[in-house]
């Protein structure tokens, strides 16, 4: 086997081990940390925080039914250019007061990296539009 096709099939092993890492079972289980104050899904109510369909490649402080309840924080840095992307909501829901300072968000974060991208595993179910960019 020559050099190109050996790392061609190192990068498909690792992308597969990484891809097969992120459990969207484990995500739905740590969702329910967040139902407090979020739902997602067809049947989802806006509650103390805003429904989570359709998160990923919304800007922040922009979801329709949430818009008079967000913090000046949270609209500013929508404003500002704050796109729900994998990598902005890991950012968030590690540290919410540290990524948006002054946001309503009383939830201390998951400090499991493992944890937030199960979430983001599971959350990305329910944005069906959404296409990551390259």
């Amino acid at each position: 086997m020559n050099k190109p096709a050996i790392v061609a099939a190192l990068l498909t092993l690792a992308t597969a081990t990484a891809a097969a890492a992120v459990d969207t079972e484990n995500g739905q289980k740590v969702f329910k940390k967040c139902q407090a104050c979020h739902e997602v899904g067809p049947d989802a109510k806006t509650k103390v925080g805003p429904i989570l369909n359709n998160i990923f490649g919304r800007t922040a402080g922009t979801q329709a039914d949430f818009v008079s309840k967000y913090s000046k924080a949270m609209i500013d840095a929508g404003a500002g250019g704050l796109m729900w992307t994998e990598e902005t909501v890991e950012h968030y829901i590690e540290k919410p007061k540290d990524f948006v300072a002054k946001n309503k968000m009383a939830f201390v974060g998951l400090k499991k990296e493992e944890d937030r991208e199960d979430v983001i595993a599971y959350l990305l179910q329910f944005s069906p539009d959404y296409t990551p960019a390259e």
